[in-house]
C-alpha cells in the first residue's frame, strides 16, 4: 500500500456482468432517480447528491471517492430556516458581526476581521442527524421519530480560512467576567409576527472551545458560498453541524445558554417519546466514527481495495479495523494520505483478497483517548449521533 494509494484498478470491474453491491440502506438510497436541486444550489453536482427536500441535501456514498477533502459541489446541505438573499454577498468584507460579552464590546466588518490574524483548519462537517435512517430502521409498532433519514451522506471534510475567535475576543479586551458559553447567532432573514428565538438559529458551546473557533470567510479556497453559510461562518471544530452558525452575525461571550428554541429544547439527546428540555445533554461534540466509501458497484474475485474514512470528533483518529465478514474478524487498516489535523477524518484503505462470494464490510474506528466506535448507538428520540459500525455496512456480492 502506498501513502497515495494506488489502487489496482483491474480489481474494480464496475461493469462486470453479474458482479453486484448494495450500500445496505444507503445503496437503496443511491438508487433513487437524481432530482433537480434547488436554485440556490443549483451550482453544485446533482449526480453526486440525493434530494430529501429543498432544505436536506445528502452525498450519495459513491461520491466521497478517496481524497481527503470533500468539493463544495458535492458537499451535503442542512438548513434550519430559509436561506438568505443572495444580495448579503454583494459585499463580503461590509459584513458585520457584533461582539459582545467582552470588556470592549464593538461591531467589527469582515475587512476589520481580516486585520486580527489568520488561520486554516481542515474539520469534519457532520449533520447531527448523520445515520438517523439507521434508528428509523429500529422503531417498531407505533413508534415514530421525524427527522431526514440521513445514511452517511451528511458528512464532509473541508478547509476552513479565517480569523481564530480568540484573536477578535483577545483584541477586545477579552471575555468579560463569568462567561462560560459562546453564543453565535445567524442572520437568516425570520417570518414577521413570530417571536424570534422560536426560529432563530443561535446556538451555545462551552467557552473552552475558544481556542478553536473560527470566524471563516473562505472553505475549500473558495469565498465561502452563501449554500454554505457565506459570507462569514462560525465554525466549532469538533463539534456537530448545528453548532457553526451561518451567515453569522453576533458572537457573544455569555454567562448562560441562549434561550432560543434552537438550543434549549432543540437538539437534545431524549429517549423516543420523550420531549427536548433544557435538562438533556445537547447536541455538541461528535463521537467517534467510521465508514466504508468503496466498492460501492461491482467487485471482481481477488484482490479488492476496500477504503473510507474515520473521524474522532474532539481527538485524531488513532486506528482503524475493517471486517469483511459483518465484524466476525478484523483486520488493521492502513491511513492513506496527509493528516490534516485531529478535526479533519482520515481515509483508510486495507487490500483482501476475496474469493467468489457475498461479503458484508464494516470499519471501526478508535481514538486517541481510547474511544471505540461501538457496534450500536443507543436509541434516542430525535436520531442524533449515530455512530454504530454495523447499520452502515456494505454488502458484496464478489464475482
Amino acid at each position: 500500500m502506498t501513502e497515495m494509494l494506488t489502487m489496482k484498478r483491474r480489481s474494480f470491474l464496475t461493469g462486470s456482468a453479474g458482479a453486484v453491491v448494495a450500500a445496505g440502506t444507503g445503496g437503496l438510497a443511491e438508487a433513487k432517480e437524481t432530482k433537480p436541486l434547488p436554485d440556490y444550489v443549483a451550482w453544485k453536482d446533482a449526480d453526486a447528491l440525493i434530494v430529501h427536500s429543498d432544505k436536506t441535501l445528502e452525498t450519495k456514498r459513491s461520491e466521497f471517492g478517496t481524497s481527503i477533502i470533500t468539493p463544495e459541489e458535492k458537499l451535503y446541505i442542512r438548513n434550519n430556516v430559509n436561506t438568505p438573499p443572495e444580495s448579503i454577498l454583494a459585499d463580503r468584507d461590509g459584513w458585520k458581526v457584533e461582539i459582545s460579552g467582552v470588556k470592549e464590546p464593538r461591531t467589527l466588518t469582515v475587512a476589520e476581521l481580516k486585520t486580527l490574524g489568520l488561520v486554516t483548519a481542515a474539520t469534519v462537517l457532520q449533520c447531527s442527524g448523520n445515520g438517523r435512517k439507521y434508528f428509523k430502521d429500529q422503531l417498531t409498532g407505533d413508534q415514530k421519530m421525524s427527522g431526514t433519514p440521513w445514511t452517511v451522506g451528511a458528512a464532509g471534510c473541508v478547509i476552513w480560512s479565517g480569523v481564530p475567535l480568540k484573536a477578535v475576543v483577545d483584541a477586545l479586551g477579552g471575555p468579560a467576567e463569568g462567561a462560560r458559553f459562546i453564543t453565535g447567532t445567524g442572520g437568516e432573514e425570520l417570518p414577521a409576527g413570530l417571536d424570534p428565538k422560536l426560529l432563530v438559529v443561535e446556538r451555545s458551546v462551552p467557552i473552552s472551545n475558544l481556542d478553536n473557533v473560527i470566524l471563516a470567510w473562505e472553505m475549500n479556497g473558495r469565498p465561502l458560498s452563501l449554500a454554505h453559510g457565506g459570507p462569514l461562518r462560525m465554525v466549532v471544530p469538533g463539534y456537530s453541524g448545528v453548532n457553526n452558525i451561518k451567515y453569522v452575525k453576533a458572537v457573544a461571550m455569555t454567562e448562560v445558554e441562549t434561550d432560543a428554541k434552537i438550543q434549549k429544547t432543540s437538539y437534545r439527546v431524549h429517549a423516543l417519546g420523550e420531549k427536548g428540555s433544557p435538562d438533556q445533554p445537547s447536541v455538541w461534540e461528535q463521537p467517534v466514527k467510521s465508514w466504508i466509501t468503496t466498492p460501492h458497484e461491482a467487485a471482481k474475485a481477488g484482490q479488492v481495495q476496500i477504503a473510507g474514512v474515520a473521524f474522532g470528533g474532539m481527538n485524531a483518529c488513532k486506528s482503524v479495523e475493517v471486517s469483511v465478514d459483518g465484524g466476525q474478524t478484523w483486520q488493521e487498516a492502513e491511513f492513506i494520505g496527509p493528516d490534516l489535523g485531529r478535526f479533519a477524518w482520515r481515509v483508510f484503505a486495507l487490500s483482501a483478497d476475496l474469493a467468489r462470494g457475498t461479503y458484508t464490510l464494516v470499519s471501526r474506528a478508535t481514538d486517541t483517548e481510547g474511544n471505540v466506535q461501538p457496534e450500536e448507538t443507543e436509541m434516542n428520540g430525535a436520531g442524533y449521533g449515530h455512530n454504530g459500525w454495523r447499520a452502515p455496512a456494505v454488502k458484496l456480492t464478489v464475482a
